[in-house]
């Protein structure tokens, strides 16, 4: 499985941006996806993750401004952020995991729960 992420960028402060992530390999709707973000020297952060069956679950550090659809079609995982805030500065990156849940109670575990990763996309936003 090969994730691609695309739509990153740089925003000013109190904009929006729309990542996508295409899937190759296998149907999204064979995994549950999600999107976490890394700024250098920290751990990596989960923002959400959509289930199998189309449960999603935020962050909360992002909850109300965030949304993450799927385009099944497409094979294709979108990130639509609004409000941005300088400290939503970081890398971008889609995950897949070949399981019913991928979230189950943690971030934490949601992060090694994860099969397949993006390389990453860069997300800057000015103040």
């Amino acid at each position: 499985v090969q994730l691609v992420e695309s739509g990153g960028g740089s925003v000013q402060a109190g904009g929006s941006l729309r990542l996508s992530c295409v899937a190759s390999g296998a149907t999204s709707t064979s995994y549950c996806m999600g999107w976490f973000r890394q700024v250098p020297g920290k751990e990596r952060e989960g923002i959400g993750i959509i289930e199998r069956d189309g449960r999603i679950t935020y962050a909360d550090s992002v909850k109300g401004r965030a949304t993450i659809s799927q385009d099944n079609a497409k094979n294709t995982l979108h990130l639509q952020m609004n409000s941005l805030k300088p400290e939503d500065t970081a890398k971008y990156y889609c995950a897949a995991a070949s399981r019913s849940n991928c979230y189950v109670g943690s971030w934490l575990a949601a992060y090694y729960a994860m099969d397949y990763w993006g390389k990453g996309i860069l997300v800057t936003i000015s103040s």
